[in-house]
C-alpha cells in the first residue's frame, strides 16, 4: 500500500473515530478554536486532576482532516501530564510547520506522525493544527493556575 492510500484510510478511520468526541461533565478547562478560512469549529474539554489529563474530548465540526487530527490528538494526550501535553502539541505543531522533521523525534506523536506531509499544503495546516492550537491554549491556561495553586 502507497504512503498517500495509508495517509487517506488512517484521515478517513480517525474523522469517523467518535471516542473521544463528546463532551465531558465539569471539564477543569475549555477552550473554543475557529478556523474562518474553512469554517471549521472546534470546542476542547480537559479534566485535569494533579497536573495529569485524565480525560480529554472534543466537539464542532470542520473537514476531515481538521477531525481526525484532533481525534488523534485526543487520543495522543490521554494520561499524559500538562507539560508533557504542552510539549507534545507543541512537537505537533513544529512538525506541521516544518521546523522537526526527524521521524525519529517525531515517532512519539504515534498516528499523529502520518500529518507530517501536510507541512507541504499550506492550505490545510490550519485544518491539521486547530485542535493542537486550541488545546494548547487550555493547557496554558491549566498550567498557570497548577503554577498560581501551587
Amino acid at each position: 500500500m502507497e504512503l498517500k492510500q495509508l495517509y487517506t484510510d488512517l484521515i478517513l478511520e480517525y474523522n469517523k473515530d467518535k471516542t473521544n468526541k463528546r463532551k465531558i461533565s465539569s471539564p477543569t478547562v475549555h477552550e473554543h478554536g475557529h478556523n474562518p478560512s474553512c469554517g471549521d469549529d472546534i470546542d476542547i474539554e480537559a479534566k485535569v486532576e494533579n497536573g495529569v489529563i485524565t480525560d480529554l474530548a472534543y466537539t464542532g465540526t470542520g473537514c476531515a482532516i481538521s477531525q481526525a487530527s484532533t481525534a488523534m490528538m485526543a487520543e495522543l494526550l490521554q494520561g499524559r501530564t500538562v507539560e508533557e501535553g504542552l510539549r507534545l502539541c507543541r512537537l505537533f505543531l513544529d512538525m506541521i510547520c516544518g521546523k522537526v522533521t526527524d521521524d525519529s523525534q517525531l515517532e512519539e506523536l504515534e498516528a499523529a506522525i502520518t500529518l507530517k506531509d501536510i507541512s507541504q499544503m499550506p492550505v490545510r495546516v490550519k485544518c491539521a493544527t486547530l485542535g493542537w492550537h486550541t488545546l494548547e491554549m487550555a493547557l496554558e491556561k491549566v498550567e498557570k493556575q497548577l503554577k498560581d495553586n501551587g
